[in-house]
C-alpha cells in the first residue's frame, strides 16, 4: 500500500498555491511518499482556482494529485467574504472525512496538513498538523487570543489606541490586531477564538518562517508563554519557503513577465522600487491619484502593479503621468510576477502590503520594505516587519508618528514621495539595506544541508517523524 500524505487548504486561492509549495517541499524529502491535495469548494474564488490547478497539474502528476470535495451549498448570497469561508469550512467538515476514508482505502495516511479549521479530528487515526499561513508574530497573536479576550471585556475596534502586549512582540495597538477579531460580535470572531484554543489539539504547527528571522516571537511561542491554559504543540519553522516562479498564478500571459522583465534589464542595478499590493490590494481613485503624484516627484525608477485593469484605472492617474515618466517608470495592470521581479538586480526596494509571502520573497532576495498594509493580519505584519524584523520601514499617513491603521484615510503624495526617497536614497533605507542582506544570507543558511541549517533540520525530522508515529 502506497504512503500519502494528505493537504487540505482552507477555502482560500493563496491557501491553495501554499500547499501545493509545502506538498513539493516534502516530496524533495520524502520521495517514497504521494501528495493528495483535497480541493474545497471556494465560492469566490472557484474558477481562479480551478484555472490554477489546470495550469499546474500536467507537471505534478502523479506525484501531487487533486481531489474535489463535492460542491457545497452556501444558505445565504448575502454573507460576507469571512462568513462564506467559515459556512464553507463548516459545510466540508463530512465531506474532509469520507475523503480521507476514500484515500484510505488504496493508500497509508501517513499525515494530515490542514491550514483553517477549528477541528483537529477529521480522523481519529490520522496525525493532523496546522500549516499556519503567515508569520510568527501573528501565530503568537492568535494563541495570546483566549487570553486578551479574558482580559478585555470589549472589541479591540472600540479603543483602537490602547496597547496590548503579547508575548514575544512589541507592544502592539489594537487596531493592529488581525481584521477578522477586531470585532468580538461578529462569526468570524468566535471562529477565531476557537481555532486558537483548538491548535493546542494539533500535532504539530508547521510555519513558513525561519529562526534568524523571528527570533523573539519564535522563542515566545516555543516557550508556552502565549498559551496560557493548556499546551502548544511542536512548532516547525520551515522558512522560507516561496512560490515557484512557474507557478504563477491565475494563468496570465506571458508577455507581461517578459514586458517587465526587458524593462527592467535596461535599468541601473538597485535602483528600481517595485510597488504591488496583492491580489486583493486595490485603492480608491484618490489615493492612485497621491501614489503617482509621488511617484513622479520623488525622481525615482519605479515599476508599480495597478489592480482594477480597465480605461478607469488608467483616467484616475494624473493626466499625462504616464507620458511624462515613461523613461523611469513601468505601470503594470493588474499582476506582475512579482518573485521574479524581487530577485532581479536592478529591484533595491519593495513597497508591500505585508502580505507574508510577499514578505518572505523579499527576505529570500534581500530587499528593503516600505510597510503598507491593507487589510486581514498585514498590519500586525508591520509591526514585526518594522520593530523586530528590521527590514522595513513603516509608510507615515500624516505626521511621523502616525503610521496607517485599519481603515484610515488617505496617504499624501509628500508623504509617499518622502518615504519613497528615504528608501532609495536616505540613510534608513541604507540600514535598512544592510539588515535586508543580512537576512538574506541568513535565509539561505537556514536551508543549507551542509551546515545544519534551522528549517532544513526542522523539516528534516518532521517528515522523518510521520513514519515513527505509525510503529
Amino acid at each position: 500500500m502506497k504512503k500519502t500524505i494528505a493537504l487540505y487548504p482552507g477555502p482560500a486561492f493563496h491557501h491553495m498555491i501554499s500547499m501545493v509549495e509545502l506538498g513539493k517541499l516534502i516530496l524533495q524529502h520524502r520521495s517514497d511518499v504521494s501528495i493528495t491535495i483535497l480541493v474545497p469548494s471556494m465560492p469566490l474564488e472557484e474558477s481562479k482556482t480551478c484555472s490554477y490547478i489546470n495550469s499546474i497539474s500536467h507537471r505534478l502528476n502523479p506525484i501531487i494529485s487533486f481531489y474535489y470535495l463535492p460542491t457545497i451549498q452556501m444558505p445565504s448570497e448575502t454573507l460576507s467574504r469571512a462568513d462564506i469561508a467559515i459556512e464553507s469550512i463548516k459545510l466540508n467538515s463530512s465531506n474532509v472525512f469520507q475523503a480521507l476514508e476514500n484515500i484510505s482505502l488504496t493508500s497509508k495516511i501517513l499525515s494530515f496538513i490542514i491550514t483553517s479549521t477549528t477541528s483537529f479530528s477529521y480522523h481519529p487515526n490520522i496525525p493532523t498538523y496546522t500549516y499556519f499561513n503567515s508569520c510568527a508574530s501573528t501565530l503568537a497573536a492568535i494563541l495570546y487570543l483566549p487570553t486578551l479576550h479574558n482580559q478585555i471585556t470589549s472589541s479591540f475596534k472600540d479603543h483602537p489606541s490602547s496597547l496590548l502586549f503579547i508575548p514575544g512582540l512589541p507592544p502592539v495597538k489594537s487596531s493592529f490586531m488581525p481584521e477578522p477579531v477586531l470585532d468580538r460580535q461578529k462569526p468570524i470572531y468566535d471562529f477565531f477564538l476557537n481555532y486558537s484554543t483548538s491548535l493546542s489539539k494539533s500535532t504539530g504547527i508547521i510555519i513558513n518562517t525561519f529562526d534568524f528571522l523571528e527570533q523573539q516571537a519564535i522563542k515566545a511561542i516555543v516557550h508556552g508563554a502565549c498559551v496560557t491554559n493548556g499546551t502548544t504543540p511542536p512548532l516547525h519553522c520551515i522558512g522560507p519557503l516561496i512560490v515557484d516562479a512557474k507557478d504563477r498564478a491565475g494563468g496570465v500571459s506571458d508577455d507581461v513577465s517578459s514586458d517587465c522583465l526587458t524593462w527592467l534589464d535596461s535599468q541601473p542595478s538597485g535602483s528600481v522600487v517595485f510597488l504591488c499590493f496583492g491580489s486583493r490590494g486595490t485603492f480608491s481613485a484618490p489615493q492612485l491619484k497621491e501614489i503617482a503624484i509621488g511617484l513622479e516627484r520623488c525622481n525615482q525608477r519605479f515599476l508599480w502593479v495597478v489592480r482594477n485593469p480597465s480605461n478607469a484605472a488608467e483616467a484616475e492617474l494624473p493626466e499625462g503621468f504616464l507620458e511624462r515618466t515613461k523613461e523611469r517608470g513601468l505601470v503594470v495592470k493588474s499582476w506582475a510576477p512579482q518573485s521574479t521581479i524581487l530577485g532581479h538586480e536592478s529591484v533595491g526596494g519593495f513597497v508591500t502590503h505585508c502580505g507574508w509571502s510577499s514578505v518572505v520573497e523579499a527576505v529570500t532576495y534581500g530587499v528593503p520594505m516600505i510597510a503598507w498594509p491593507l487589510y486581514a493580519e498585514q498590519f500586525l505584519n508591520s509591526v514585526a516587519l518594522v520593530q523586530e524584523m528590521k527590514v522595513a520601514m513603516p509608510m507615515f499617513l500624516n505626521g511621523e508618528e502616525e503610521t496607517i491603521g485599519n481603515g484610515e484615510g488617505v496617504v499624501s503624495a509628500e508623504r509617499v514621495e518622502e518615504r519613497v526617497r528615504e528608501l532609495m536614497m536616505g540613510s534608513e533605507g541604507k540600514a535598512l539595506r544592510e539588515r535586508s542582506l543580512e537576512m538574506r544570507m541568513m535565509a539561505a543558511t537556514a536551508w543549507n544541508n551542509n551546515d545544519g541549517g534551522s528549517s532544513f533540520t526542522a523539516f528534516s525530522n518532521l517528515v522523518a517523524s510521520w513514519n515513527s508515529l505509525y510503529s
